[in-house]
């Protein structure tokens, strides 16, 4: 997975980190089970701090998407098979987690945006 970064973004180097790999888990060229890069290499190949590759990963994994493994590094988890058997759900969460930190970059607040979702059911 190839994970750019644009320095001069509205968008802290941290989240542009963390909604690429969002990206990549919703549209499964992240699988569950996949070991993300180091943080150290991550960040050495970005020319960004290990400490903001960190913060991608931290909120990565309090969205449910990673974990975080002594020894293991950060690895994809698979959706939540109680939610409807399978994997797939691991995905549309991801998907989930982006828009909701796009509409936050944008302004909007949770009910702005949940006032929306709930309009396109329309």
């Amino acid at each position: 997975m190839l994970i750019r970064v644009e320095p001069n973004a509205r968008v802290s180097l941290a989240e542009q980190v963390a909604a690429q790999i969002r990206g990549g888990i919703a549209d499964g060229s992240v699988v569950a089970g996949e070991r993300l890069p180091a943080a150290r290499e991550l960040a050495a190949g970005l020319g960004i701090n290990m400490h903001t590759v960190l913060r991608a990963y931290d909120a990565l994994r309090s969205e449910g998407l990673i974990e975080l493994r002594r020894g293991r590094g950060a690895v994809v988890l698979a959706g939540d098979p109680a939610a409807d058997g399978s994997d797939r759900t691991i995905g549309l969460r991801a998907a989930a987690a982006a828009l909701v930190h796009q509409a936050r970059a944008l302004g909007m607040s949770a009910n702005d945006l949940a006032t929306m979702i709930k309009g396109m059911e329309r």
